[in-house]
């Protein structure tokens, strides 16, 4: 998945300026006009415009683990059983009895590297051991752009992303959810450019 969102990321904007290029090409300069401002209309609505916030509107408020949380003092073999039965890859961290304050994150690979690898028992060692703390975590809000936080994820090597709005907790996605946005935007973008070459704008 990190792979896909590296081509992505390489070659999004190549796919989008071949295509402008073709629609700006075709046009003939008796409608140079209309084509500039119909081209403008279109890159305004381009492979950019979706945001976190369109992700967990499209999961859904209990999708895919998005709320799903443990506390700092829960068991880390009770934090890899929740995320082994909801299939979900990290859970958010909460201070207890502060479900809106993030403390920090636990994720499959905090649970190879620091409990398995290290020998430590699951059973007696707790989250707050080895999560990543707050003030370490790589965060986004509603209004990131996709792109951004795929970026984000790409370049620090996580697969996971809390979203923070007003320093409150409020979703996390993975990258599976921010490929899937791109990779529909983009088909999308390209039905719009195919439409307009064709005729449909």
């Amino acid at each position: 998945m990190q792979r896909a969102a590296q081509t992505i990321l390489s070659h999004g904007n190549l796919i989008r300026n071949a295509v402008l290029q073709h629609v700006r090409v075709a046009s003939q300069p008796a409608i140079s006009r209309f084509m500039s401002d119909s081209t403008t209309r279109i890159e305004e609505h381009g492979f950019e415009s979706t945001t976190i916030s369109d992700i967990l509107k499209a999961k859904g408020k209990n999708a895919d683990g998005s709320w799903l949380w443990c506390t700092t003092d829960d068991t880390v073999y009770d934090a890899v059983k929740s995320m082994t039965q909801h299939n979900v890859g990290a859970l958010v961290v909460v201070k207890p009895g502060e479900q809106k304050s993030i403390a920090g994150i636990i994720t499959e690979r905090d649970y190879l590297r620091k409990i398995i690898i290290q020998g430590r028992s699951s059973k007696s060692t707790k989250v707050g051991d080895i999560m990543t703390e707050e003030n370490k975590l790589i965060t986004v809000t509603p209004k990131t752009k996709v792109l951004k936080a795929m970026q984000l994820m790409t370049d620090n090597r996580i697969r996971h992303i809390p979203v923070i709005n007003d320093a409150e907790m409020i979703g996390m996605v993975s990258i599976g959810d921010v490929v899937r946005a791109v990779v529909s935007e983009h088909r999308e973008e390209l039905d719009r450019l195919n439409a307009y070459i064709q005729g449909g704008y």
